[in-house]
């Protein structure tokens, strides 16, 4: 298929997202608008300690209307690494560092309006290494054994979309 952006327009500027009404010509000619949520692309972690535990946060999602249990994660800072980006988010969120970072892919978080990127990593080798959380996180950190973790995942109880994406990339290597 052939897609073609006519004309990109910024329509809002904003602390976490920007959004632009990109003009693009379809396939078969006609033209149409899209908006397009335009994002820094972001990491999830997975870290995972030495006894098999999975370190997941709690934290208010206006979008969800309460408070969810997640993956940390973070969005890159301008010229920063996934990699690097990882590293540091794991510290913020959970106060803890990772001897071993380990890409395990990565997807986009709702192509149909946004172009928002993300990369999952597995981190282990945990040691206590915290650094000062972003001034508008308030987070709670939240301990589970890999066993629970996929259970409570397969039951319906874990509602972030990240979260089970990155669960499923890491199956393989976390479930026997």
């Amino acid at each position: 298929m052939s897609f073609k952006i006519l004309n990109r327009e910024k329509q809002f500027t904003g602390h976490a997202f920007d959004v632009a009404k990109l003009h693009l010509r379809l396939p078969d000619g006609r033209e149409r608008d899209y908006d397009l949520v335009e994002h820094g692309d972001s990491v999830t972690i997975l870290p995972v300690d030495e006894e098999g535990n999975i370190y997941f946060v709690t934290q208010h999602r206006i979008g969800a209307g309460g408070d969810l249990l997640e993956l940390p994660a973070g969005v890159l800072d301008p010229g920063e690494a996934p990699a690097a980006s990882a590293a540091r988010e794991v510290r913020e969120e959970i106060g803890m560092a990772a001897s071993q970072i380990e890409e395990l892919g990565g997807f986009y978080l709702a192509p149909g309006y946004t172009d928002e990127f993300m990369t999952v990593f597995l981190a282990t080798g945990l040691y206590l290494a915290p650094l000062d959380p972003d001034e508008d996180e308030f987070l709670n950190v939240v301990i589970l054994p890999v066993e629970e973790v996929y259970r409570r995942a397969m039951a319906g109880e874990i509602r972030d979309g990240k979260t089970l994406a990155s669960l499923l990339l890491a199956k393989n290597l976390l479930q026997p």
